[in-house]
């Protein structure tokens, strides 16, 4: 197995995919990051060009959440790789609940 994931790396290293996919997993690794309070009123989106779209619940959690926009940059940094997230987008959807992702 050990020989398995060091070729898929080296495939996606040669490739160029490499930072994709580590741009994608933010996507997976967003609930750990900010905790479960965070989680239950976020959804992380998607990854477009190191850009991390989260949807939030209300105008109150975009607002906490920009205002500490510097520290998650470097959690979610330190967990995925230096620079693989360059910003975050937070985008207030008027519903009353974030589905959650499965």
């Amino acid at each position: 197995m050990e020989k398995l994931d060091i070729t898929i790396k080296d495939f996606l290293i040669n490739t160029g995919l490499e930072n994709g996919v580590k741009q994608q997993k933010a996507v997976i690794v967003w609930p750990k990051i900010v905790g479960d309070k965070i989680a239950e009123n976020t959804s992380a989106e998607l990854v477009d060009f190191g850009i991390l779209t989260i949807k939030v619940k209300n105008s109150t959690w975009r607002n906490e959440l920009y205002l500490n926009k510097d520290i998650i940059l470097r959690k979610l940094n330190k967990e995925l790789g230096p620079n693989t997230i360059k910003e975050l987008r937070f985008l207030w959807v008027r519903i009353n609940h974030i589905a959650q992702k499965v």
